[in-house]
């Protein structure tokens, strides 16, 4: 219901290309003034419309949609993808394959961490299937999909997603479900960590400071060990 319900909002609108056939329709004697007027005010209102609908699409489904489930199939395989492997013993469920979130992906299953990745980018879930770890297509910001997921067998939900609006739709869909494990979100910034962690975030991961800390331990240990012994 919810991909269907953005994708109408999208193609809710009549084009201007109606106002052309509309026009040519009244040269030709095949329509009159009255309708081409009708037509004309359908395309302004639906055009003018369309621009605000697309931008609130989320919310506007968030009210709606108690009542489109009428209009959805009672198992939405096609929606929900399809399972790699045993999903019963997942121990964590990632959310972003993107070059952060690949690197924690692999070094977690190199240890025989249980792990389930999720991504919106049918291409990445294919290519990282082939690495071997359990993959799902699927949106995080979408809660009709959070609950096909094992979120009740989970001991981490991890986030490696950098836009606010995504982890903040992510953590509202967890406490929907009644989610009991941990949870971890990616921020960019020291600021956008400190607000997921007033939000009762177990771990907030921040990339680019995380591998800076991680960097320069490294030097300073190596340039430690290199120092020369001091004479007693």
């Amino acid at each position: 219901s919810r991909t269907g319900f953005l994708a109408g909002l999208t193609v809710a609108q009549i084009s201007e290309f109606s106002l052309i056939l509309a026009a040519l329709g009244l040269s030709l004697g095949h329509v009159d003034q009255q309708t081409v007027g009708l037509i004309t005010l359908v395309g302004l209102i639906t055009i003018s419309a369309s621009t605000y609908m697309i931008l609130y699409s989320h919310v506007l489904y968030q009210w709606l949609s108690p009542y489109l489930g009428v209009f959805e199939r009672k198992v939405a395989h096609r929606e929900l993808g399809d399972v790699d492997g045993d999903d019963h013993e997942v121990h964590i469920i990632m959310f972003g394959l993107g070059r952060f979130g690949t690197s924690i992906a692999a070094d977690l299953h190199a240890r025989g961490t249980r792990l389930m990745a999720v991504d919106f980018d049918p291409g990445i879930v294919r290519l990282e299937k082939q690495d071997g770890f359990m993959t799902r297509y699927g949106d995080a910001e979408d809660p009709e999909f959070l609950a096909s997921l094992p979120i009740d067998r989970a001991k981490w939900v991890v986030s490696t997603l950098r836009d606010r609006n995504l982890n903040k739709a992510l953590l509202d869909g967890l406490r929907q479900l009644d989610y009991q494990g941990k949870v971890a979100v990616s921020a960019p910034t020291q600021d956008e960590a400190e607000r997921f962690a007033g939000l009762g975030v177990d771990m907030v991961l921040v990339p680019y400071a995380d591998a800076a800390k991680e960097a320069a331990e490294r030097l300073w240990r190596d340039s430690e060990s290199q120092k020369p012994a001091e004479k007693g």
